[in-house]
């Protein structure tokens, strides 16, 4: 099985480690309440396939329940970036705006973070809620490596990546087996509807 070909690169940024384990197989969830720059509406699931752009943020094992095998665990200032180390891919299946807490307590099981980081973005402001994206990831046969550009920085979620990285998915691996990414799904989809 081969991921879609989008028309354009697009990278959707998330905590470094959270992009490894969608790559991983760990999990295919992403949990969202919207930086600080995504406009009035908040956020928004603006595109269906895009890159796993990682970012480097230091305290981010202590914030999370799994962590990759030899993890990095000093990173420097995201501005002090000189490159973009890309490994994988991803596609929108389901997004539920989740409102209640019961529901989020119930897919614990199946996400990497802790119970802290989940109930502080779910409160965060004055509508509790989280946006839960189901997403399918695919590995890249290597990781794409290209430069670190100012445009990336920011809270913002979705930037535009280099067009050359759209040759590189013909070759991507699912990260989860047919019948395991089956499975998984069907046990989001218990929790939080079809």
């Amino acid at each position: 099985m081969l991921p879609p070909a989008p028309a354009s690169a697009i990278g959707f940024k998330e905590w470094s480690f959270v992009c490894d384990s969608l790559v991983q197989g760990v999990q295919a969830l992403i949990l969202r309440k919207g930086g600080i720059h995504e406009g009035r509406g908040g956020f928004e699931w603006k595109h269906r396939e895009f890159f796993l752009f990682p970012t480097w943020f230091h305290t981010q094992g202590e914030k999370l329940r799994w962590v990759p095998e030899n993890a990095q665990r000093a990173f420097p200032p995201e501005e002090e970036r000189t490159c973009v180390d890309v490994s994988g891919f991803a596609t929108l299946e389901q997004v539920w705006k989740v409102t209640d807490w019961a529901a989020m307590e119930a897919l614990a099981p199946l996400h990497i973070w802790t119970e802290e980081v989940v109930r502080e973005r779910f409160a965060y402001d004055e509508e509790s809620c989280l946006h839960v994206a189901l997403v399918r990831a695919w590995r890249l046969s290597e990781v794409w490596t290209f430069p670190y550009s100012k445009s990336y920085g920011g809270c913002r979620s979705w930037v535009n990546l280099p067009e050359d990285g759209l040759a590189r998915l013909p070759a991507a691996v699912p990260a989860l087996s047919e019948a395991a990414w089956a499975d998984y799904a069907g046990r989001v989809r218990a929790v939080l509807g079809a």
